[in-house]
C-alpha cells in the first residue's frame, strides 16, 4: 500500500478493505468487480476512494447482465449510478433504507440476512458464537447450523452458488434443511430441490445425507461420529438409547471390527474404496445399532 501511495507502481489489486478511509489523491480510477454483491454503503465508500483531487476520476462497476441480477442488487446499482453530486450521502442512505427496510430490533419485521433466516435462528447462531468465544473456543463457522449430534466424515456439504445463485435463498434453504425433524421431511425437501433447481450437486446430496445421519444419531443418543475410509469412532451421550450390553456383545462377537474406549466411545474399522461411500456406510452402522437395540427391547 505504501509503495502504491508513493507511486512505485500504478495498479493495486485489493479487497474491499480499502473502503476504510484510504486517501490517495493520485488514484483516479477504480474497478469494482462483482459490484452486485456489495451493499450500497460499501459501493459509496469504495467509489469515494478515487477523485480526491482536482483530476477527473472514474469508477467502473462490474456486474452480471441485468436479467440475472436480484431485484435489490439492481436497485443498489441504479441508486449508486444516479447519485453523482457531492454530499449525496444522506440521499444514498435514504435509498438504502428503502431497499432493505428499517426493520424492528426485536420484532418480526426484519431486513437483510436476518430477514432471510428469521429472528429466532439468527439469535440462535449469535448465541452459539458468543458461547464459543466465552469458552475461548473458535465458533464453528463452517457448520453454523450444527445442532445435536456432530458428524465428521471429511466431505464438503453445502449448497453451491452455481446451483442456487441468490445468497438469501441459500440461507432460507439451509434453515429448512436444518429444521427438518424427520427423514420423510428431508425426502420431501429433497424432491422439492430437484423440481425447482434441478438435480442435486454432490455437495448438496452430502448435506442431505449428513442431516439424515444426524436425525438417526440423535434418536440413538449418539453424540459424535467421526469416519474415514479406514474406520472411525462413535461417541455416545450419557443418556444414550443404545444398551451398553449390546455394545459389549458386539465387541466380543467382532473384535477385529469393533473396540470400546471407555463407556462412551465405540471404535470401528472398515475398508472403503472411495470417500463417497462414507455416508452410506455410517448410515448402515447406525441402522444396525438401531436394529440391535430394537430387537433387545422387543425381547
Amino acid at each position: 500500500m505504501l509503495d502504491f501511495y508513493h507511486r512505485k507502481f500504478n495498479l493495486l489489486v485489493c479487497s474491499t478493505i480499502i473502503e476504510s478511509g484510504i486517501d490517495i489523491p493520485t488514484a483516479n480510477t477504480i474497478i469494482i468487480n462483482q459490484a452486485d454483491r456489495l451493499g450500497l454503503a460499501q459501493l459509496h465508500q469504495l467509489r469515494g476512494r478515487v477523485g480526491r483531487s482536482h483530476h477527473q476520476a472514474y469508477a467502473y462497476l462490474i456486474a452480471p447482465p441485468a436479467r440475472v441480477l436480484t431485484a435489490d442488487a439492481a436497485k443498489r446499482l441504479e441508486a449508486i449510478e444516479a447519485l453523482e453530486e457531492l454530499g449525496s450521502g444522506f440521499t444514498l442512505a435514504t435509498h438504502d433504507l428503502e431497499i432493505r427496510g428499517a426493520g424492528e430490533l426485536l420484532g418480526e419485521e426484519q431486513s437483510g440476512q436476518i430477514q432471510a433466516i428469521g429472528f429466532a435462528l439468527y439469535n440462535d447462531l449469535l448465541a452459539r458464537a458468543v458461547a464459543s468465544l466465552r469458552e475461548n473456543r473458535e465458533p464453528k463457522l463452517e457448520y453454523p447450523l450444527e445442532h445435536g449430534s456432530e458428524i465428521e466424515i471429511g466431505l464438503p456439504a453445502l449448497i453451491p452458488e452455481s446451483y442456487m445463485p441468490d445468497v438469501h435463498m441459500r440461507l432460507v434453504h439451509y434453515k429448512r434443511i436444518a429444521g427438518a425433524t424427520s427423514e420423510e421431511a428431508l425426502r420431501e425437501l429433497q424432491v422439492e430441490f430437484i423440481n425447482r433447481f434441478g438435480l442435486l450437486p454432490t455437495t448438496t446430496r452430502t448435506l442431505f445425507d449428513l442431516t439424515r445421519l444426524k436425525l438417526i444419531a440423535q434418536s440413538l443418543g449418539v453424540k459424535k461420529i467421526r469416519a474415514q475410509n479406514t474406520g472411525g469412532v462413535l461417541e455416545f451421550g450419557e443418556h444414550s438409547a443404545v444398551d451398553p450390553v449390546l455394545l459389549v456383545n458386539l465387541v466380543e462377537d467382532e473384535p477385529e471390527s469393533f473396540r470400546l474406549d471407555g463407556p462412551f466411545k465405540l471404535h470401528f474399522k472398515w475398508s472403503l474404496d472411495s470417500d463417497e461411500q462414507r455416508p452410506a456406510s455410517v448410515n448402515e452402522l447406525l441402522t444396525r445399532l438401531g436394529a440391535m437395540n430394537g430387537d433387545s427391547a422387543a425381547a
